[in-house]
């Protein structure tokens, strides 16, 4: 994998070896962009590759992974999630290289009481370090219909959206000293595991689970990225959008940061940039730089 020096020698790179690989770009089936990569059979592609599910149950969970890598784009999944009581189980959905100097884009989702909000966890690892965790309440009930998970990733943001409600903006602070995400392809993958020993209020409630197995759903993935293949980045070509962007240079106009906001006010319950006990010798420094 070739390392590149600066944005801008990374924007020429992926705009000019842009191919159309109109299978990337479109909403396909889930044949076509995943593998089940473990679970015995819990995990299950059907109606002629347009849903995916997993399961769990008290001897395995299950998980898939992206047949592609990518470098940058807007990844968007409608997720499903378990109902019921949930607690002591885990839906992970995210973006990951490889290696002991990783990038990551997390999302998961804890389960928790029938009845009790899910919580959805973020976080953003660079170059092996995270404890970047955000976690928010959602403003709906998560397992009665399905809803959109998007992640945004440029050269300038990673941006958590659930249903182009953006939830936080992990911005490019290098020029600061701060890593970001931008060097290394990563695949998309999720699973669904047992985490009862932490994933539900520390791990006081415990998976129950005569109310296996729990299943999570997954339809209308698309990913208007670009792929990574033989050391570069394939791009589609970058159409602009209504509001005269397009993902790869797109940012949160004013009315986006309103709705970030709105959303930070009402529904996020943890925020590691005002969690001086975690920190004592001082917050990471991007909590810092507004």
């Amino acid at each position: 994998m070739t390392s590149l020096k600066n944005t801008n020698k990374l924007s020429l790179l992926l705009i000019f070896s842009c191919s159309c690989l109109l299978s990337i770009a479109n909403a396909g089936s889930f044949y076509q962009d995943f593998d089940i990569t473990w679970g015995d059979g819990r995990g299950k592609i059907v109606n002629n590759g347009q849903l995916l599910s997993l399961s769990l149950d008290k001897t395995s969970g299950s998980g898939f992974q992206s047949k592609h890598e990518y470098l940058f784009g807007k990844i968007d999944m409608q997720l499903k999630l378990v109902p019921g009581n949930s607690a002591g189980t885990v839906t992970a959905y995210y973006l990951s290289s490889q290696g002991p100097t990783h990038d990551e884009i997390d999302y998961e989702f804890l389960g928790n009481l029938s009845g009790d909000p899910y919580t959805l966890h973020t976080n953003v690892f660079t170059q092996g370090k995270g404890n970047r965790e955000m976690q928010f309440k959602l403003w709906f009930d998560p397992t009665k219909d399905f809803h959109t998970y998007s992640i945004l990733w440029n050269p300038r943001h990673v941006i958590f959206m659930v249903d182009n409600v953006p939830l936080r903006d992990y911005k490019n602070l290098e020029a600061k000293g701060i890593s970001f995400p931008k060097n290394q392809p990563m695949r998309i993958y999720s699973s669904l595991w047992n985490a009862d020993d932490w994933a539900t209020r520390g791990g006081l409630v415990k998976t129950d689970w005569s109310q296996a197995p729990f299943t999570a759903s997954y339809r209308n993935f698309n990913a208007n990225a670009c792929v990574w293949s033989l050391g570069s980045a394939k791009c589609p070509p970058l159409q602009t959008n209504v509001a005269g962007d397009n993902w790869f240079n797109q940012e949160l106009d004013s009315t986006s940061q309103a709705r970030m906001r709105w959303v930070q006010r009402n529904y996020m319950v943890y925020n590691y940039c005002t969690d001086g006990k975690r920190f004592p010798q001082g917050l990471p420094p991007e909590c810092n730089i507004h």
